[in-house]
């Protein structure tokens, strides 16, 4: 490669519609000459967890077929990512992919798919989502573009090669690897070289789906994204009924958002059903709990009678 088409920085980002549901990747990969090149797919059943995991494994996979030396940082908004690739793998390997409370690791395929093609040469760094960083930004909107099915266009330019005009109009196919390793993969090919970004619907939630965007899907993907609805409201019924407190991790993926959107509503908030109160902090985790808000409102009308 020549020296002024080496990769500078990596974004990677991963989205679900349900979780678990239809789920997209992305990849925006940034180089030292100030081109861009970016990468896309999507999985018809998926975790939001896997689909991060699996946007760094093109990443890292594209890194390694470049035959770069240089050091390259490679940012990701999931704390899952970072810290598991950086730190905890290191313990699950030790205990034979357990946990320290001795039970399996959840996506130990891909954790070991990442292990082989990580090195030194990546920096890892975590950005966090939704907070006006350009690459996060349009890796989220890639993602979030596969996951709702549509196959939104990609700026590419052959990353080993010097870079075309970013006026001109590239077809590139935009392979998008499938979660699982049985299944086949789905193809698409980009028709422009820049995309605007209300092209692109941006989800964070089940509940905040444009209707539009849903009704452009088939009748079966929406009938399982409503299964899975329903599943959620369920888990977080009996996490309230029980009185059980979860992290601010856990109720991000409970919600399908970012970590970082949960903690940025401060410490009382609605959501669905339910009020959302910030607890305790626990080492380096909030703990949250989740209360019915007509028992909140039955409570309060106990008080007033007394």
């Amino acid at each position: 490669m020549p020296p002024t088409r080496q990769i500078k920085s990596l974004y990677t980002d991963g989205a679900c519609s349900g979780n678990p549901g239809p789920g997209g990747w992305g990849v925006v990969a940034y180089f030292t000459d100030g081109s861009v090149h970016e990468m896309g797919g999507a999985e018809a059943q998926t975790t939001n967890n896997r689909m991060e995991m699996f946007s760094a494994i093109q990443a890292l996979r594209m890194l390694k077929a470049s035959g770069q030396t240089a050091p390259v940082t490679l940012y990701t908004d999931s704390e899952y990512l970072k810290n598991g690739i950086t730190k905890w793998i290191k313990g699950w390997k030790k205990k034979g992919w357990q946990t320290a409370q001795g039970k399996a690791v959840l996506n130990q395929d891909l954790w070991e798919t990442l292990d082989e093609l990580n090195s030194q040469q990546v920096d890892w760094q975590y950005v966090r989502g939704h907070n006006g960083n350009q690459g996060n930004e349009r890796c989220d909107r890639i993602a979030r573009a596969f996951a709702m099915g549509k196959s939104p266009a990609l700026k590419q330019t052959s990353p080993w090669e010097e870079p075309q005009s970013t006026e001109e109009s590239i077809n590139v196919p935009v392979t998008g690897v499938s979660d699982s390793n049985a299944a086949s993969e789905l193809a698409y090919k980009s028709v422009q070289s820049s995309l605007a970004i209300s092209d692109i619907a941006m989800i964070d939630s089940p509940d905040s789906s444009p209707v539009g965007a849903m009704e452009d899907l088939p009748r079966e993907v929406r009938v399982a994204q409503l299964r899975n609805l329903v599943e959620t409201l369920r888990i977080a019924d009996e996490i309230a009924t029980q009185g059980y407190l979860i992290s601010s991790s856990e109720l991000a993926d409970l919600m399908d958002v970012n970590a970082s959107a949960v903690t940025s509503r401060g410490d009382n908030w609605p959501w669905r059903n339910w009020i959302v109160s910030r607890v305790r902090r626990e080492g380096n985790q909030i703990l949250w709990q989740l209360e019915r808000i007509d028992q909140v409102n039955t409570n309060k009308s106990d008080l007033a009678t007394e």
